[in-house]
């Protein structure tokens, strides 16, 4: 039971700001990732690419850290220590003379961003639970939608005032804002008398259930493969508007109109997945996902990989549109089976997912030469990856 003494409405945009560092640290950075490339020294075009997936990469580790830490020691501590360790790498970003330094920086606030990601879930699951908890985390979700939508344009408003520097400025001064915002309104929701020991022997005993169990294990993979075509986008689409398509002051409006196809998606879902089931929805939504790819693929080939821009647009707005629907269901099928042990769980599918995201989108973006096939490409085939391992999870539910 929780012991927060603020209100419900003031919780669920505490918990929203939480989640919401990592959002605001990828994507407000998305316009500056070429002037700091080109400032830094970067050595090839594609390496910009590396300031986005590295930090998911931080954030991949501190996914498997946090967790397990905060059962232990309690979510104030854990929260707290995770800002701090995002404080420290804002502040090597800030200072980074080089290009490596700034790689280096990223994957410290990568480290420090999965924290108030993950516990502040757990906070709610402590006080929370079934629909009630499922009720409060629509409500985050819907303010957390924000980020994204909002994120580009305060980084390119920056740009257009100020050094890219001050992008950094900023994220200290949000985090330390919410550090201090939680310390003043939100108590302990994990009581001593409920808290787990770290355990190694634990931790091995939930990875050996989770490894074992085709449900788990097909749907992280098909999350991870879905995910890594969506860092695909993030680490090339600074590359794809603002170079290619000459769309640079334009490229945070694009980008927010993606977000708000995520939103409609997330919104819809919330609405149809009671009638018709995850499994239903998210069956059309991948293999709507992988049809659009095969067909948008076919028109770009014949357009030497530059088809025009409304055209790109739709495109991408409708395969958003399927992964806002895929990433909820995906995450929420693959822990579907998983009980007793789902604290650790979620750790260990959210740090799976995410490493099989890294590598593939990495991966993808190398190949990115001044076209969109790359792009098309990846979705189609990580698409095509996921249905496959989704479609053996099924086969193997019995």
């Amino acid at each position: 039971m929780t012991t927060r003494k603020i209100g419900p409405a003031e919780f669920i945009v505490l918990v929203a700001v939480l989640n919401a560092l990592v959002a605001m640290s990828i994507d407000t950075m998305l316009p500056a990732i070429g002037l700091i490339a080109t400032e830094l020294g970067a050595a090839h075009p594609n390496d910009r690419q590396l300031i986005i997936t590295l930090f998911f990469a931080g954030m991949t580790v501190g996914t498997l850290i946090h967790g397990p830490i905060s059962d232990s020691i309690g979510r104030r501590p854990a929260i707290f220590a995770s800002l701090m360790l995002y404080g420290l790498g804002t502040i090597i970003c800030l200072f980074a003379w080089s290009f490596p330094m700034i790689i280096a920086g990223r994957i410290v606030q990568g480290l420090g961003a999965a924290g108030p990601r993950i516990v502040s879930i757990a906070m709610v699951r402590d006080g929370q639970s079934g629909a009630a908890m499922a009720r409060v985390m629509s409500f985050v979700m819907s303010v957390f939608m924000l980020v994204p939508i909002l994120a580009p344009s305060i980084g390119q408003l920056v740009l257009f005032v100020a050094h890219w520097r001050m992008i950094f400025v900023g994220f200290f001064v949000v985090g330390l804002v919410t550090a201090i915002w939680f310390a003043l309104r939100q108590e302990e929701t994990l009581p001593k008398d409920h808290r787990a020991p770290l355990s190694a022997s634990a931790m091995l005993s939930a990875a050996g259930q989770f490894f074992r169990h085709p449900v788990a294990l097909g749907y992280t993979i098909a999350v991870g493969c879905i995910f890594g075509a969506f860092i695909n986008y993030l680490g090339t689409s600074q590359q794809i508007f603002a170079e290619q398509y000459a769309q640079g002051e334009w490229f945070a409006v694009w980008f927010g109109v993606f977000a708000v196809a995520i939103a409609i998606a997330m919104i819809l879902n919330g609405r149809l997945v009671m009638r018709f089931g995850m499994r239903t929805l998210s069956k059309y939504a991948l293999r709507g996902e992988i049809a659009l790819s095969l067909a948008f693929f076919t028109v770009a080939v014949i357009m030497s990989g530059h088809p025009p821009l409304w055209f790109l647009g739709a495109y991408l707005f409708f395969t958003f549109f399927c992964c806002g629907i895929l990433f909820g269901n995906y995450n929420a099928l693959a822990m579907e089976p998983m009980g007793r042990i789902a604290g650790m769980a979620a750790a260990i599918s959210g740090s799976l997912s995410s490493f099989i995201a890294i590598v593939t989108g990495g991966i993808a973006g190398r190949f990115y030469d001044g076209t969109v096939l790359p792009l098309v490409v990846a979705y189609g085939v990580l698409g095509l990856i996921a249905l496959i391992f989704s479609e053996w999870a099924e086969r193997r539910r019995a």
